[in-house]
């Protein structure tokens, strides 16, 4: 007698055979898949949105205030750091940035919001985003600023307003400024916008400021120089008082701060874990049902000569198919509401292939740990007791 193959269609038909529970499953599965997916692409949205500073600076080593918690409010530190770290052989320039929230007052209503204000040296092309390196010498010109076009939309219709009749006149920190151009750089979950500016303006914006303090410096290094070698002899020439980082350190620095310092980073893992914890339950309670109703076929089966690893193959099959079949309809949602959650929030949220295929196989090796659970009761059954 020849057996019929492990993966023979008769899982797909004992799951068809109850339609209203296979809809349940392939629900609740969709539901875990696409629980998992929202927490998972905001966890990555907080990280990528948070980091655009870090990353879009053009330095090799960084100084920044160990009393900065992170980069929205950062701690003030002497400019003379700066200029010590630029007599370092390896050093070939240096610039400091001038960094704090100032308040943006709407050009076309009364509304007043914080908005995140930078001042850059205009002479030097040190930031990497659209808008930036066009506009760059107009910051030369005095009380105005750069204007970030993917600012939460609180601010105003700069951008429309800005493309159809030009420079825009508004007030920042009750001074008033002229938009001279457009950057994109997008907001945060500690930024809803920014402003670029040149340092002089910035420090028009901010009177009681000094010129001597700054928020963040930036190095570059000679070519050939390498960077962690130059961090580590800066850190023993440079006091205390100022963190020496390369571009990687000052990266991993915000990211330690948002996903442990801060609720939001276990929150979101949380919500993944308890979306594997869903899928798993809804799995194993449908597999477990469906085992307990088929225990006399599956004696049958057993009585007729066929081993475990063909049942337990039926009961794999089903678990497989239940994946599949779950997690097409949690992705598809998943990508609707990104796009959504991307226009309200200005956040980067968007699908990739990579997170796909990590959930897809996370699905599929929870339910095919659930069917394992499912099967203890085939793994122990004895067919003259089914039968007698």
């Amino acid at each position: 007698m020849t057996a019929m193959p492990i993966w023979a269609p008769l899982g797909w038909k004992q799951l068809r055979h109850k339609p209203l529970r296979l809809l349940v499953a392939v629900l609740g599965i969709a539901f875990a898949v696409l629980l998992i997916l929202m927490q998972l692409g905001f966890r990555s949205a907080l990280f990528e949105s948070t980091l655009r500073f870090h990353e879009r600076f053009q330095y090799d080593i960084a100084l920044f205030s160990p009393d900065s918690v992170f980069i929205v409010r950062p701690a003030a530190f002497s400019i003379r750091r700066l200029y010590q770290a630029h007599g370092h052989a390896a050093v070939e320039e240096v610039s400091p940035v001038y960094i704090f929230p100032a308040v943006w007052k709407n050009p076309w209503g009364t509304d007043r919001r914080a908005i995140q204000s930078m001042g850059v040296d205009p002479t030097k092309d040190q930031f990497e985003t659209p808008g930036f390196s066009e506009n760059l010498a107009k910051l030369r010109q005095q009380d105005v600023v750069l204007f970030d076009a993917a600012s939460r939309p609180e601010f105003g219709d700069v951008r429309g307003r800005f493309e159809a009749d030009g420079p825009i006149t508004t007030e920042v920190n009750n001074r008033t400024v002229r938009v001279v151009g457009l950057v994109e750089i997008g907001p945060s979950f500690g930024i809803d916008g920014t402003v670029m500016t040149s340092i002089d303006n910035w420090l028009r914006l901010f009177p009681d400021r000094p010129r001597e303090e700054i928020q963040l410096g930036l190095i570059r290094l000679k070519p050939g120089a390498e960077p962690v070698a130059a961090r580590d002899e800066l850190r023993a020439l440079l006091p205390k008082d100022v963190e020496v980082l390369t571009k990687q350190d000052f990266v991993n620095r915000e990211r330690r701060y948002w996903n442990g310092a801060t609720p939001i980073g276990f929150v979101f893992a949380f919500g993944a874990i308890m979306g594997l914890v869903v899928g798993m339950i809804i799995v194993y309670q449908i597999l477990f049902a469906d085992v307990s109703e088929h225990l006399n076929e599956y004696a049958t089966l057993r009585a007729i000569g066929y081993r475990n690893r063909f049942v337990s193959g039926i009961v794999m099959q089903q678990a497989a198919i239940l994946a599949v079949l779950g997690f097409v309809p949690g992705a598809l949602a998943a990508s609707y509401l990104y796009k959504v959650a991307a226009g309200a929030t200005r956040l980067p949220l968007y699908m990739t292939a990579e997170r796909g295929l990590a959930v897809f196989v996370l699905i599929l090796l929870v339910c095919i740990g659930s069917g394992f659970l499912a099967l203890r009761k085939v793994r122990k059954l004895d067919p003259a007791e089914v039968f007698g």
